[in-house]
């Protein structure tokens, strides 16, 4: 538990860049998880801790919170496509993830990410080669924070954390949080070189 108090209920966590964080708000279990670069759906089906699978919540056309605004760089008063799911090991919700599309971004190559349904938005990021990734921004909220939906909240306090994701100059933004129902803090990130012909062929086939 990190030594500043959480964020309030407020629609909008007050995000930090990860350096802001000292060893003590930040041990080196969640470290580990919060800060890596990976695709995070991929970890998950590599725990082997269930069956993995996209439960969207969410999806259609709203005014980005201001700090998103300023993330992907939008006019204040643009629309964007903004999609909430969790991810989920045998139908035990262990992540929150919000993701934010600008208008412009939706084009193209990306233009089917309007009809992900309840497909992983990171297995279809992470197989573009020159797609770059923003360095982490942190949170501490609460577990009623107005961020989640009131369904989602919970009693335990949850760290999220956030980055935007460019491939060939279109940007997106993708939040996560990690619920009450997610444990493996204190176990090492669990994809090796044995495992990623078994993580791609999950990542193949989760289920649209």
């Amino acid at each position: 538990m990190p030594a500043n108090p959480p964020a309030s209920g407020d629609r909008d966590p007050r995000w930090r860049p990860e350096q802001q964080f000292t060893a003590l708000e930040l041990p080196a279990a969640g470290r580990r998880w919060l800060l890596d670069n990976a695709s995070l759906t991929a970890r998950l089906i590599a725990l082997d801790a269930g069956e993995f699978s996209v439960h969207r919540l969410y999806q259609g056309w709203q005014v980005p919170l201001p700090s998103e605004q300023a993330l992907l760089q939008v006019p204040p008063r643009q629309r964007a496509l903004v999609r909430e799911v969790l991810l989920q090991l045998d139908e035990r919700a262990v992540v929150f993830a919000r993701s934010v599309f600008p208008i412009s971004s939706l084009s193209g190559e990306l233009a089917h990410l309007r009809k992900l349904q309840n497909r992983s938005l990171g297995a279809i990021l992470f197989r573009f080669p020159a797609m770059q990734r923003s360095p982490f921004e942190l949170a501490w909220i609460t577990g009623d924070s107005a961020y989640m939906a009131p369904w989602i909240q919970q009693q335990e306090d949850a760290w999220a954390r956030r980055s935007c994701f460019d491939i060939g100059g279109k940007r997106l933004l993708v939040s996560e949080v990690f619920l009450q129902g997610f444990t493996p803090w204190e176990a090492a990130l669990p994809v090796h070189r044995s495992q990623r012909g078994k993580v791609s062929a999950a990542i193949g086939g989760v289920k649209q």
